[in-house]
């Protein structure tokens, strides 16, 4: 399946093309939010003051796709967490008002699935709809999902995406499960860290996948998961996912590693950069959008952009550059990222 169009909000800006064209914001925060658009371009003004963040960072990157590709058979969103601020807020309605006369703004979006809702909705979308929030491989879920419905049901043209907010209670609770740094660190020093943490992040990444295309950012090969592996077990879904393709590690030309301040996670990048891929040029992420559990989507839309050759800051993101001795103009491009050492996913790109 191919990547035709994209959109994505992060730390960073974005959502504009002054990103790619090298604009890279240094941040020294507790958290990297997120650089919201000017939703009142295509978001009325009554429905935008209802939603909360999640909603609103989803119907920003996915509407405008929506709108612009009027034919997509389905919506496919991966998100582990939500609107949780607005879960939050509806279960504490429940108890103030002794469970009376509720706000129903918040219950509507208190559920993971009000994103792909309301863009099915705003965007009169009548077809498939679903949303999967299986932690930190919930994104890898939606591909896998869009891959299978693209062999099995027909499907041309799928909206596929992953996001996710920062909201005090989710953030607090995997704080204090020592998720998180205590310290200020900037995206300059994140990835030289030597301490336990990392930095929570957010955003929303969305994509128009195709089944076939002629002109595309990259090609999406395939997907794999696992749950509480060991580095051997990552060595045999990796070579088990190569060899669905027709390929050998060393075809493997670049590798871009959930890399992210946090030293208990660091020997997993390790294994897989270093022992597994080691004559791939390695690029990082994290340190410009912080980490969150569906952030492996903004690797594929950093990814895509790369490996279209769109992106003029390219350099930034390189922490190991090897020349590739392949004449052929193939190149196969993988991301590896986990979340908390429980879930990890594979993604298998092309040129």
């Amino acid at each position: 399946m191919y990547i035709t169009d994209l959109k994505c909000i992060s730390a960073q800006e974005t959502y504009s093309d002054k990103f790619i064209k090298g604009e890279l914001n240094e941040i020294k925060e507790v958290t990297y939010l997120a650089l919201e658009p000017n939703y009142l371009e295509f978001i009325p003004k009554g429905l935008l003051r209802r939603m909360g963040k999640a909603v609103r960072m989803g119907i920003g990157t996915g509407l405008p796709l929506v709108k612009a590709h009027n034919n997509i058979d389905g919506i496919i969103i991966g998100t582990a967490n939500g609107g949780l601020e607005d879960c939050i807020k509806f279960l504490n309605q429940i108890v103030e008002y002794d469970e009376g006369t509720l706000t129903p703004t918040n219950f509507v979006q208190s559920t993971p699935n009000a994103i792909a809702g309301q863009l099915a909705l705003m965007g009169g979308n009548h077809s498939y709809n679903i949303t999967y929030t299986n932690g930190g491989t919930s994104f890898e879920n939606t591909l896998l999902d869009a891959l299978l419905l693209f062999e099995e049901n027909n499907a041309q043209k799928l909206l596929v995406g992953g996001l996710e907010e920062i909201s005090d209670y989710n953030y607090n609770i995997d704080f204090l499960a020592n998720k998180y740094k205590i310290e200020l660190i900037s995206t300059t020093d994140l990835l030289q860290s030597t301490s336990k943490g990392t930095i929570c992040g957010e955003g929303s990444n969305m994509f128009i996948l195709e089944k076939e295309a002629v002109n595309y950012y990259a090609q999406v090969l395939d997907v794999e998961q696992i749950t509480y592996p060991t580095q051997e077990d990552l060595k045999v879904i990796l070579t088990q996912l190569l060899e669905r393709q027709g390929l050998k590690l060393e075809d493997i030309s670049s590798v871009m590693l959930g890399y992210n301040g946090d030293e208990n996670h660091k020997s997993w990048y390790d294994f897989v950069g270093n022992e597994l891929l080691p004559n791939t040029t390695l690029y990082t992420f994290k340190q410009f959008v912080g980490d969150y559990r569906t952030v492996s989507s903004f690797a594929v839309w950093l990814s895509a952009h790369i490996l279209n050759e769109s992106i003029s800051t390219k350099h930034h993101f390189i922490i190991r550059e090897k020349n590739n001795s392949s004449t052929s103009e193939k190149k196969y491009h993988l991301i590896y990222n986990h979340f908390d050492g429980v879930r990890h996913g594979f993604i298998l790109l092309s040129n």
